[in-house]
């Protein structure tokens, strides 16, 4: 399972400098408007927006942040504007890849979006083209060092509706069905449990194994400078690492 975790994805991001997190926090501010503009203010009744708070309170960005980026949404004076686009195509030794954004300006987006494929031997295709190698799920991963009862936990979450559940060296990582993601995430919160990430999203159906270093090596560089643009806030693949 290690090899496939979300986790094993996701990790190294954790450890991002001091210096970074202000641009972490700029794109969870930018995920909170978003959200606030589509459907209210409110998180009791605004799913999207509460989950993204799940996310933000994950990556510890301060609730002074957090809530000064749901006032600015709910401002009749914003001007941001912002649109969810997702590109796909593959990255080296046929690695699937779907890069979702949020973009003031779709032509600028997509040409730094291509550009970061080509440079690294990759190449971006059409909607559609690698999408059908993943499925909707969520995922909540619970640091396992705070919560060493095994067993409870995978009861806990198994109980809130869970549809798998992986204990892996550093974390637990709980899957659900997109339709029960809401309600196993609030009925772990519900019993204290705190996460280290929270997501719904593509999860890949198929893996794919890079066996030449120098290709491993352009796929690692073309993740890292995908993350690194400002418009891309999730980049999803199917590398098996």
């Amino acid at each position: 399972m290690s090899g496939h975790s979300k986790w094993n994805n996701i990790k190294r991001k954790k450890g991002e400098a001091d210096a970074q997190r202000g641009a972490i926090f700029t794109k969870l501010g930018r995920e909170i408007q978003v959200a606030v503009k589509n459907g209210g203010a409110d998180p009791e009744g605004n799913s999207r927006l509460k989950d993204i708070i799940a996310k933000a309170k994950a990556a510890n960005m301060p609730n002074d942040n957090i809530q000064r980026s749901i006032k600015k949404a709910s401002g009749a004076n914003d001007s941001d504007n912002f649109e969810e686009i997702v590109y796909e195509g593959y990255g080296p030794g046929g690695v699937a890849v779907m890069v979702r954004t949020l973009s003031d300006n779709r032509n600028r987006t997509a040409g730094d979006v291509r550009h970061i494929f080509d440079k690294f031997g990759g190449n971006m295709g059409t909607n559609g083209c690698v999408s059908f190698l993943f499925q909707e799920k969520g995922t909540i991963i619970i640091e396992r060092e705070s919560y060493e009862d095994e067993e409870a936990v995978m009861m806990d979450a198994l109980d809130a509706g869970a549809e798998d559940f992986a204990a892996e060296d550093e974390v637990y990582e709980i899957t659900t069905a997109p339709e029960e993601f809401h309600a196993v995430r609030d009925g772990l919160e519900k019993k204290q449990y705190e996460f280290v990430d929270v997501s719904l999203g593509p999860v890949p159906v198929t893996w794919t194994e890079i066996s030449d270093p120098e290709l491993a090596e352009k796929m690692e560089k073309l993740i890292d400078k995908m993350e690194e643009l400002d418009d891309v806030q999730e980049v999803y693949h199917n590398w098996d690492r």
